[in-house]
Order: structure tokens, then C-alpha cells, then sequence
């Protein structure tokens, strides 16, 4: 039911169940009648984003909801590589989701899947409101994720370059801002590659921004 609520847009409806059902608020909702694996309502928020079931400020005003009516903003007790809600919206494309649970003290250091932080996953879709929001609050933008061991910074440039076309966004910005915070462009991953090596001839502002 709640499910149904959240995917119509249904704030009263939702705002009555929470009302009549407290413990919803942290009661997970499978994906859809084929996925049953249940995630935490303010995570299911992020995907209905990232499916265009609503906008992302619809989102934020679902997420508000939730939260005015007990919703842990970390979600359940995650371990390393298990998503929190805001590492869910860095990487579902819910930027403005994303904001609204770091004003009401989400963790910001928590690695996700792949080991990325949320300013890994946002900067590798573009999502530079909510870079620069984590570079406000103070993100590590030095910190390697577990699985790649790479930085913010070359998540930004992967994400560009090969995220495909449907993630193409405002990377280019995200490398600004992570530079701008002091970002050290030479790092390389795992298999010893820079950022500037993902780039091609054509590149010529990340170019002049990386060599």
C-alpha cells in the first residue's frame, strides 16, 4: 500500500497512514511486484526519482513527509557497501532528495556500494548541487572508494566519459568544485590510472582543467 501512496504522489494518503501507522515510516517497501527485496521508504523515494515516477522536488516533499513522521534519515543500521538513503539519492539522480537529508544530519561518510561515499556517487552523475553541498559539509574529497580505489574526483571524470549516454550531466562542474576544495588531480586508481587518462582530444575544457 504505501508503495502505491509514495508512486501516485498520494501526500495525504501517505501523511494518514503515517499518522495511523507510525512504525511505516522505517518499514521497508519492495521495488515492485517482480523485485520483493524491500529498501527503507526514504531509499524507494530515490528510485521512484530515478524511474520519473515523480520529480525530484515531488520527491523532496515525500521524503519531508516521512521524516516529519519519525523516518531515521540513515535508514536501517547499514555495514560498508550497503547504501544509506542519501548515497541512494547521490546515485539515483535525487539531488535534491539528496540536500534535503543532509539538512536533517544524514551521514555523509558512509561508503555505499562499490565503497563510494555520496560525493563519489554524485559527482560521477553530475550532480554538482549536491557536490558542492557535500563540500560544504565537509565531505572527504580525498577519500578512495573500496572497490576501485578512486577518488571523487576521478568518479566525475568515469561518469562522463563512460556512464553512458543517459549520465551525461554536469560532471564537468563537479571537477570544478573538487578542484576549487583543494582535489589532487594526479591520484590514480586501482590499476594506476589518472583522470586526465580517461579524456580524449575532444575534452579540451577537462583537458585544461586536468593536465
Amino acid at each position: 500500500m504505501m508503495r502505491t501512496l509514495i508512486m501516485n504522489k498520494d501526500y495525504e494518503g501517505i501523511r494518514q497512514a503515517l499518522v495511523q501507522n507510525p512504525a511505516l515510516a522505517n518499514e521497508g517497501i519492495s521495488f515492485d511486484e517482480n523485485n520483493t527485496t524491500k529498501a527503507h521508504p526514504l531509499h524507494r523515494i530515490c528510485d521512484g526519482v530515478f524511474a520519473h515516477a515523480f520529480t525530484d522536488q515531488e520527491g523532496v516533499e515525500i521524503a519531508r513527509i516521512f521524516l516529519a513522521h519519525g523516518a531515521n534519515v540513515n535508514g536501517y543500521p547499514v555495514a560498508a557497501g550497503e547504501d544509506t538513503p542519501l548515497v541512494a539519492a547521490a546515485s539515483l539522480h535525487a539531488e535534491q532528495v539528496g540536500i534535503l537529508y543532509i539538512e536533517n544530519g544524514a551521514d555523509i561518510h558512509h561508503a555505499g556500494c562499490y565503497g563510494g561515499t555520496a560525493l563519489h556517487w554524485a559527482a560521477w552523475v553530475g550532480r554538482d548541487q549536491l557536490v558542492a553541498r557535500l563540500i560544504r559539509e565537509h565531505a572527504n574529497i580525498h577519500q578512495l572508494c573500496t572497490e576501485f580505489r578512486s577518488t571523487p574526483l576521478f568518479w566525475a571524470v568515469h561518469g562522463l566519459k563512460l556512464g553512458g549516454p543517459g549520465n551525461q550531466s554536469r560532471q564537468v562542474e563537479c571537477v570544478k568544485l573538487l578542484l576549487s576544495a583543494g582535489a589532487d588531480k594526479t591520484v590514480p586508481n586501482l590499476n594506476g590510472t589518472t583522470p586526465f587518462e580517461l579524456l580524449e582530444e575532444t575534452d579540451t575544457e577537462l583537458i585544461s582543467l586536468l593536465k
